[in-house]
């Protein structure tokens, strides 16, 4: 029992990092647009999440420090102000995102006004940073999030065309508008990849003091945390196939989603899933929260750390409260959460390089990890995977122009 809930913190961060507000987005649409065609992407970006989540967690138990630490030491101050400032601003679009997707959620729960929910999800997610240690705010939302599975039951239920739901773990594209298809494919991915995840991981290494003893629970939750959350996506993508492709249903809304759980399961379904969604979305909001003040802090040298309390590592405390804030103000603007959740996941696939270059150059620093640096496998797929980041990064802007974000 013990072990399995050492593995909370990989469930957490693939529920907040796959099954977020972003990827209820780009794969029900996907999968609304394209069916099953772009299964192959996920897989990609599950495999990639697990190769430098692995990385970032092998750094942070051996050095002791998380990757923000180690990045700005070794890379220098420039490349590591460089990536502090491009994962703080992708960290506030993806909070006020999280913030507002939680208020729309609690909206369907409970029919209030959308605007005063807002503060209700301020409040509710302010009170839980505060009061709750780092573990059991993973086991909160890590194990409330796999509500989620209710929508592999319903997948299954709504009984899709298996050979073409196992056509699309093979790369191909039967459209017209391939423009179209791979700015999904980049939104897959960078949704998938989305930075926050790995410093947050990496900082609930130390938080939660690991050592050269854990290096297995951290091969562990990287691997079957990840894999999970790549099950939910394929989840939400064969539901949207399934279900909203034939009946040219365009899910722009988050209560769409929901109704791939409720068609095929009833309201039984429906509440699962609601309830499914407002923890993943939840526990996003608490990691992008949490990241951005982790970041901050290990940059800036400042005592940092949920395992202190407030008063111990006050510059800490008041940066995600800071954070917290912003992201209301953000969202109470009036932005659509489901908008700004797209121009999040596309600006930061543009960040990517600047967080899994340094991660990768740290990983094979004996000054700091000794005999544990990669080794061939690791560096083979760092590297494989640094080259597609790359790619990615440079296409996903011209992309969202072309696409006119993602509207054909």
């Amino acid at each position: 029992m013990r072990k399995l809930l050492q593995i909370a913190l990989g469930i957490l961060a693939a529920i907040g990092g796959f099954v977020d507000i972003g990827d209820l987005v780009f794969n029900v649409e996907a999968g609304a647009t394209f069916g099953y065609q772009l299964l192959w992407v996920v897989v990609v970006g599950v495999v990639g999440i697990i190769v430098y989540s692995e990385m970032c967690g092998r750094v942070a138990a051996i050095s002791k420090r998380p990757v923000f630490d180690a990045v700005r030491e070794r890379c220098g101050f420039g490349l590591g102000l460089g990536a502090l400032i491009a994962s703080e601003i992708v960290n506030l679009m993806t909070l006020a995102a999280e913030v507002g997707g939680v208020a729309l959620v609690l909206q369907l729960l409970a029919g209030i006004s959308y605007r005063a929910l807002i503060l209700v999800a301020i409040v509710w997610l302010g009170v839980v940073i505060w009061l709750f240690p780092f573990e059991w705010i993973e086991r909160l939302f890590g194990y409330a999030g796999l509500c989620l599975l209710v929508f592999a039951v319903g997948a299954i239920k709504l009984h899709p065309d298996w050979r073409a739901v196992g056509h699309g773990f093979v790369p191909h594209a039967d459209t017209g508008n391939f423009m179209l298809y791979a700015y999904f494919a980049v939104g897959l991915l960078g949704a998938a990849m989305t930075p926050y995840e790995v410093y947050f991981y990496s900082s609930g290494v130390v938080e939660e003091d690991w050592t050269a003893k854990d290096l297995g629970l951290n091969r562990a939750n990287s691997m079957i945390g990840y894999a999970l959350g790549g099950v939910l996506s394929f989840a939400l993508m064969i539901t949207a196939g399934a279900l909203f492709l034939p009946r040219g249903i365009d899910p722009q809304f988050i209560g769409t989603v929901a109704l791939g759980a409720d068609v095929p399961l009833g309201t039984v379904g429906l509440l699962l899933a609601l309830v499914g969604m407002l923890f993943a979305v939840g526990g996003a909001a608490v990691d992008t929260c949490l990241s951005g003040a982790y970041n901050l802090a290990q940059f800036f040298g400042w005592e940092w750390g949920k395992h202190r309390r407030p008063a111990d590592a006050p510059r800490f405390t008041l940066s995600w409260m800071v954070l917290l804030v912003l992201g209301f103000l953000v969202i109470l603007s009036g932005i659509d959460p489901v908008m700004l959740t797209e121009y999040a996941v596309i600006f930061s696939v543009v960040a990517l390089p600047l967080t899994y270059l340094p991660i990768l150059l740290v990983a094979n620093d004996r000054a700091y990890m000794g005999r544990h640096v990669n080794g061939r496998i690791a560096n083979f797929f760092g590297l494989i995977y640094l080259l597609i980041i790359m790619v990615v990064a440079l296409t996903a802007i011209p992309l969202m122009i072309l696409t006119n974000q993602g509207q054909g």
